[in-house]
């Protein structure tokens, strides 16, 4: 398993921008990266992922067009551009690492970083 430490977080106005930063412990060249969003009183959701090739990506419905993940693998990092943000965007942000070959019970989360969106 890798660690992973988000960074970037932080109060935005609505209509912003943020950039989230995962940054692993070893090489992210084996795993499928993703991240998710707990907003106060509600379960995590997934929020976009990409593919350890960085070839395929998916989105969640309410950040399609808004939200752009990519991955650096030769630095070990993980990016979530955040434009247009809103208020219902507000969340502790979670950063996953899911290894190729094992699945989702590989899955290793960050300690998180909040995103607030109010004027």
């Amino acid at each position: 398993q890798v660690q992973l430490v988000e960074s970037g977080g932080g109060l935005v106005q609505p209509g912003g921008s943020l950039t989230l930063s995962c940054v692993a412990s070893g090489s992210i060249s084996f795993y499928h990266m993703g991240w998710y969003r707990q907003p106060p009183g509600a379960q995590r959701e997934l929020v976009a992922s990409i593919t350890r090739g960085g070839i395929t990506t998916n989105y969640a419905d309410s950040v399609r067009g808004r939200f752009t993940i990519s991955r650096d693998n030769a630095k070990n990092t993980v990016y979530l551009q955040m434009n247009s943000l809103k208020p219902e965007d507000t969340a502790v942000y979670y950063c996953s690492a899911d290894h190729y070959a094992l699945g989702p019970a590989s899955r290793s989360w960050g300690q998180g970083t909040q995103v607030t969106v109010s004027s």
